[in-house]
């Protein structure tokens, strides 16, 4: 989590993770603007840069040289990313419509998503062709192109690719895509002629926007590839196999990539923005929209009222410091500077073979010195967003005495300041009046107790949005004007009660209420009790009214879901202003009073197999993404083994006997383990090797971060019957890597094993896994014995 001294005085978002954007996130991040919190809502972990996209198709470049990690990216630049797709704005309000989540509040809005194919008008094109666009959503089509090649029959005859749009996106996408294919084939000992490449344009020409000794110089190239070009034909419909143009013709098609006919998706239109014929964004020379001074647009999404501009990278690439400057401008309240951009570019077009052809207004050159030229231009350009720089404070908290007095001191010059200027002194921000009281308020010393609770016009806003699952056993609950909930214990069952709570480690409140509502209801389902009530118990950071409501309105929104989706009713609860973000939850449920079919610590026999349900390495993981030093995509899919939830695996493990359970929190795996032998009287044997590991996060211990509760989890070592023997495996210390929000860890008698495994596969645990087996009690001391 990032943290401020000053509160939240503005809201940028950032929709889309184009070219454009991730130069305003670097560029945020270098010179922060003081009292603007920035968030980006994209679908994407990591996005690719386009020019070095056929370098990857052709097999020159690996995925992480050619995407832009974007969560290690707003992480640097101390932005919330919320990976969800937008699918409107709502002007009036001033949000983003998300699909699953609420929605997101702006004060300034930037829009860089790129273009979406407009594949409707042409039949069977949605679902036969493979876009190439939204470029970000490629990698997988590829993939699945190189297998379908590889396991191409051969009693099929030749496998015919082909490329509809012949502008320089499908130039190289056919010559990259080529050259890769034919190494693969040759690679598997088979003959690349077996494929087959066709490139169609619906002009009379190749490359219609370069001149003509480029054009001739590329027509040379695909003549000498033996790419098999057709022009002057316009698909009109794409059917099994086939093409069909406008004039009647037909073309043998065993795989389409489409690259034309490219638009704005559609739920622009229902923004009431003004958007060109094609249904792209129209800008000023400011890069803002023509009629709403909120909204702003880059990269190939923005249509430039001054002259058209080809959809290119390049201008996507230079968009961003003009369009980071109007940003802060906007937000200052200052004029705005108009973005010229150039008349002629350089265009540097690889053939796919480490060869590339220039092409800048009517000059042209090529050369396998031109593509060194391109990559190391390409290379330049992604080491500003791999290479980045440590910045102050980043990873190293410092000391508390220190970060409380430093606190104290800018909150008093920030009093002083807003009382007499208005606005805060280090952000040019205006504020009105209730603003600037509101962050008066908000950064003066609070006196705790009731004095620290969050208003009631803030509270009930925010919580009236929220619909608890419905209980008949719930009497008074949380929409009822009482002081406390009155729920009824049925007969015949008992209350099972825990309590969870702790500080949000993610800059979304949304995925983080997801992930403390699931991780409090792990104790419940691990004792194989059902979820009754919640009751909720919140920390906000003070700001302005609005921004506390939309915390609280997303982290409950999350919560909500998770608790519902268990048949858990929240009830109420206490929220409160802090210096970080916390959440918790006390969950009351429900068990038979005899007990039985209650998992417990401590049933383990001797004979037992061992299960895990989920990967561990949250700990790990999180200690490297505050430091900037995780990748995106190894935080998002811990994050989604976070908000697994553990319910289903319960009723699993019940059904297949499990004669003991857990759920593993804080203590990792090593402290929970210990905790079931000793009440069970029996040891346990570990296996190494067979422990499901989240990704990355063996990565992360080699580079030597670990979670800051690792040291007290460590001195559980003694528990190692030959710990010596393993202190060298860089997976040894995930043995004591705490967890949230973890899996089930349970015994399982040895003949319900193999077939529980499956279940709980099938069920949505695709990591189970059997990490040991459970032992009579020895004479060793030592309860736990590690195997390779």
């Amino acid at each position: 989590m990032q943290s401020s001294n000053q509160p939240v005085l503005r809201d940028l978002v950032l929709v889309g993770g184009g070219h454009s954007h991730v130069g305003v996130l670097r560029m945020f991040a270098m010179k922060p603007e003081p009292g603007v919190r920035l968030t980006l809502i994209c679908t994407d972990i990591d996005t690719p840069y386009s020019g070095m996209l056929p370098g990857y198709i052709s097999g020159h470049y690996s995925f992480d040289e050619v995407h832009i990690d974007l969560g290690r990216l707003c992480a640097f630049a101390g932005a919330r990313m919320y990976r969800a797709a937008a699918i409107g704005i709502d002007r009036k309000n001033q949000t983003v419509i998300c699909q699953d989540r609420p929605p997101v509040p702006y004060d300034l809005l930037s829009i860089n998503i790129g273009s979406t194919p407009q594949l409707r008008h042409v039949e069977g094109a949605q679902s036969l062709a493979v876009p190439v666009k939204p470029i970000a959503q490629f990698n997988q089509r590829w993939l699945a192109l190189l297998d379908k090649a590889r396991q191409w029959p051969l009693h099929r005859g030749r496998m015919t690719i082909a490329v509809v749009g012949a502008g320089a996106g499908g130039v190289e996408l056919v010559l990259s895509m080529q050259y890769r294919l034919r190494l693969e084939l040759k690679a598997l000992g088979r003959n690349p002629e077996d494929l087959k490449f066709v490139l169609l344009s619906s002009g009379e020409t190749i490359l219609p926007t370069h001149n003509p000794r480029v054009r001739q110089r590329f027509a040379q190239v695909l003549q000498e590839r033996n790419v098999v070009v057709h022009t002057l034909a316009e698909v009109v419909q794409v059917s099994p196999g086939c093409l069909h143009t406008r004039d009647g013709r037909t073309f043998d098609a065993d795989e389409t990539m489409w690259v034309t006919q490219a638009g704005g998706p559609s739920w622009l239109q229902s923004t009431g923005l003004a958007l060109d014929k094609r249904g792209f964004i129209l800008v000023h020379p400011q890069l803002q929209s023509l009629n709403d001074p909120l909204v702003f647009a880059a990269g190939d999404i923005a249509s430039f009222v001054e002259r058209p501009l080809e959809k290119a990278g390049v201008f996507a690439v230079r968009m961003a410091k003009p369009l980071a400057e109007n940003l802060r401008r906007s937000l200052r309240g200052q004029p705005l500077l108009a973005y010229d951009p150039q008349r002629q570019w350089l265009a540097l077009i690889s053939t796919g073979n480490r060869f590339a052809v220039a092409s800048r207004g009517s000059l042209g050159f090529a050369g396998a010195w031109v593509w060194r030229w391109k990559d190391r231009i390409d290379r330049a350009f992604m080491q500003r967003f791999t290479e980045l720089p440590l910045m102050p404070g980043a990873g190293s908290p410092g000391q508390p005495e220190s970060h409380l007095r430093e606190s104290l001191q800018a909150m008093g010059q920030l009093i002083k300041d807003i009382q007499a200027h208005g606005k805060p002194p280090a952000s040019r921000l205006t504020l009105t009046a209730e603003e600037s009281l509101q962050a008066i308020s908000a950064i003066a010393m609070r006196c705790g107790g009731c004095g620290a609770k969050v208003g009631a016009n803030v509270l009930s806003r925010a919580l009236g949005q929220l619909q608890p699952v419905e209980r008949a056993d719930v009497l008074i609950g949380l929409h009822s004007p009482d002081d406390a909930a009155i729920v009824r214990v049925p007969p015949g069952m008992a209350v099972v009660q825990t309590v969870d709570f702790f500080r949000a480690f993610i800059d979304d409140p949304y995925l983080f209420g997801k992930v403390a509502a699931n991780h409090a209801l792990g104790d419940v389902f691990a004792m194989g009790a059902e979820p009754q009530t919640a009751t909720a118990v919140v920390t906000v950071p003070p700001g302005l009214e609005r921004k506390v409501e939309d915390l609280l309105t997303q982290m409950m929104g999350g919560a909500i879901e998770v608790l519902n989706a268990a048949g858990c009713a929240l009830v109420g609860g206490h929220t409160g202003e802090g210096a970080e973000l916390a959440l918790g939850f006390a969950i009351n449920g429900l068990i038979d009073e005899k007990l039985d079919g209650v998992m417990r610590k401590g049933g383990m026999q001797p004979g037992d197999v061992l299960l895990l349900t989920k990967p561990i390495g949250t700990g790990t993981l999180f200690a490297a993404h505050a430091r900037h030093a995780a990748k995106g995509r190894w935080i998002d899919a811990a994050l989604q083994s976070m908000v697994l939830s553990n319910q289903t695996g319960a009723q699993v493990l019940r059904a297949f006997g499990a004669t003991a359970c857990t759920d593993l929190t804080g203590f990792g795996l090593l402290g929970h383990l210990v905790e079931m032998t000793r009440p069970s009287g029996v040891d346990a044997e570990l296996q190494l090797s067979m422990l499901p590991l989240l990704s990355g996060a063996v990565d992360c211990v080699k580079a030597g971060i670990v979670s800051s509760l690792q040291p007290a989890n460590v001195r559980l070592r003694r528990a190692l019957r030959n710990a010596d023997e393993f202190v060298g495996d860089p997976r040894y210390p995930l043995l004591f890597d705490p967890q949230t929000a973890g899996g089930l860890l349970a015994s399982v008698p040895a003949a319900q094993a193999k077939a529980c495994v499956q279940a709980l596969k099938a069920s949505g645990y695709p990591h189970t896994a059997i990490i040991g087996r459970i032992t009579a009690q020895g004479e060793a001391i030592e309860p736990v014995l590690l195997k390779t």
